[in-house]
């Protein structure tokens, strides 16, 4: 067979489902090959960086890696934000390019570029195909790298000239990697720890979900009596009705979960990644206990010096802990719940035009099913909706928060929409961010499928004039004019809806999920709420 055949072997002996990317002329002979295969369907995009994020989101959903495909030179120049913004949010990926005949690497040579070191610092594993017989062995080690714990991104190139040779090897096989069991002296230390605590609050992060320990950490937490703060990429790791739930860590203003750390003699980091919230940010004394309990060791930093670590199965710890360490009276921290509720419940009969953040996730929240799925770019309304977005499922709000890119909401949305096609799918991105890869909307068409994009419009970066405001009083280069977003949908042969004065968001939203295709939904905001928030905090943590 050709080595273009036997890579297409290789693919789907590792399970892959999808490949997003664009055809090109350094990959033909792929793009020909992948027309045989019964089991993988090709994805066609509108921009690689679509691509990309759509193999990061489903990646993320699925824990098997996400599949995205380029062409050389800009082609794959446009998968990198993507391919970082997996590697650095553990979402397992691997990115394959063509490239050039293996005759004109070693010269100056047509949208050639040296793509193994250029993606070398943005994923776990990257390589080369230099001969037909070791295509079997370079797939195996990207998709192992990509989704071992911790999991992210791979990349592999594959010369134009290698993919049209003749090869005669098989795939090699999947063997399954079992998560190694805590030691119980650790077991036994860690529960001691807990158990002559006073005040232990817990820091959950994305790696919970990862090992599938969601379940394992309310139990614990229930157990215990221990409140259990989350971080943006980790919400719904716990009910947000579970009376210990305090809520999403990581608005860097002095939010109420922040006093709970400030209160915190031993704090609990479960599963939880530095990319996610900064230790510096929520441990700037460098005077707490902190336990450290995941499926791979703690990384090195000055506010994150572990007092004792529990390396293995997360679940099993947690049972094994629960058992015999001493459960803890009451909840010290509830008043910081309740207050966190009542800042959600605030505004949810507001009438305002434009409409408060705060009514905007109200009206989404009351509409949408609990087990629906949000995809949320980056931008002010990340902010609001990781604060007060109330989730009761894991990977049901879906935030980029280590690489924090923006244009991830619409392809991720995507991607979210084939996993799950039952589900309703929203994209909840800003204006800015929605305009980064709205050309995806033709993708989604394309492929027939449902997903809402609610667009908070405000005419500008309005995150990056919230931090100009807070810093300098006053705004820089922040303003932008948008098209019509509804002509804009319409374009395409999607739907669109402006929320006007008098309008019930509900009633759109409603509307949409009926309308069973591609909706955009303009939405104006305000975002004075924003230094109003701001202001807030520093008045009322200090009284809580």
């Amino acid at each position: 067979m050709k080595a273009a055949q036997l890579f297409v072997r290789c693919l789907e002996n590792e399970g892959v489902d999808y490949i997003f990317g664009i055809p090109g002329e350094e990959n033909l002979d792929v793009m020909d090959a992948l027309l045989d295969s019964e089991t993988i369907r090709f994805v066609t995009t509108r921009h690689e960086q679509g691509a990309a994020f759509m193999a990061d989101v489903y990646g993320r959903l699925t824990g098997k890696a996400g599949v995205c495909l380029s062409t050389l030179g800009p082609g794959a120049t446009n998968l990198v934000t993507g391919v970082a913004d997996a590697n650095m949010d553990h979402a397992p990926l691997v990115a394959i390019a063509g490239q050039a005949s293996t005759v004109r690497l070693h010269k100056e040579s047509h949208q050639v570029l040296d793509l193994e070191q250029m993606f070398q610092p943005i994923t776990k594993y990257s390589s080369r195909v230099l001969e037909p017989e070791t295509i079997p062995e370079v797939v195996r080690k990207a998709f192992k790298q990509a989704q071992r714990e911790k999991p992210g991104a791979a990349f592999f190139e594959f010369p134009e000239n290698i993919a049209e040779m003749d090869a005669d090897v098989a795939p090699l096989p999947y063997v399954k990697s079992h998560r190694p069991h805590p030691s119980t002296a650790r077991i036994e230390e860690v529960a001691q720890i807990i158990s002559e605590a006073r005040t232990p609050i817990i820091l959950a992060g994305h790696g919970v979900i990862r090992a599938g320990a969601s379940q394992a950490l309310s139990e614990f937490a229930q157990k215990l009596n221990i409140p259990v703060a989350n971080t943006f990429m980790a919400k719904g790791v716990i009910p947000f009705r579970h009376p210990m739930a305090l809520g999403s860590a990581g608005l860097q203003a002095r939010d109420y979960v922040a006093l709970g750390f400030d209160k915190a003699d031993v704090i609990i980091c479960i599963g939880y990644d530095l990319v996610e919230y900064h230790p510096h940010l929520w441990h700037p004394t460098r005077d707490r206990c902190i336990l450290h309990i995941d499926q791979t060791p703690a990384e090195v930093d000055a506010h994150y010096v572990v007092r004792s670590g529990l390396v293995g199965d997360i679940t099993e710890g947690l049972s094994r802990i629960a058992n015999i360490a001493r459960p803890h009276e009451g909840n010290p921290l509830r008043h910081l719940r309740d207050a966190l509720i009542q800042d959600m419940n605030e505004h949810k009969d507001d009438t305002c035009h434009p409409i408060k953040p705060q009514k905007i996730i109200w009206d989404l929240r009351t509409v949408l099913d609990l087990e629906d799925i949000v995809i949320c770019d980056v931008g002010a309304h990340k902010m609001w909706m990781a604060r007060m977005f109330r989730c009761e499922r894991p990977n049901t709000c879906l935030i980029s928060n280590g690489f924090a890119s923006m244009g991830i909401a619409v392809p991720g949305a995507i991607a979210a929409k084939l996993v799950d096609p039952e589900k309703t799918i929203v994209a909840v991105t800003g204006d800015a961010g929605f305009l980064m890869n709205s050309q995806e909307i033709e993708t989604a068409l394309r492929l027939d499928l449902a997903l809402i994009i609610l667009v908070w419009n405000d005419n500008g970066y309005g995150l990056i004039e919230w931090k100009q405001m807070g810093r300098f009083g006053r705004p820089s280069n922040v303003s932008f004019a948008n098209p019509d977003f509804v002509a804009y949908a319409e374009s395409f042969g999607a739907r669109g809806y402006r929320v006007e004065p008098g309008d019930d968001l509900q009633v759109i939203l409603r509307q949409a999920i009926e309308d069973n295709t591609v909706v955009v939904i303009d939405c104006p905001v305000d975002y004075s709420e924003n230094l109003k928030l701001s202001a807030r905090l520093g008045e009322v943590v200090p009284k809580l």
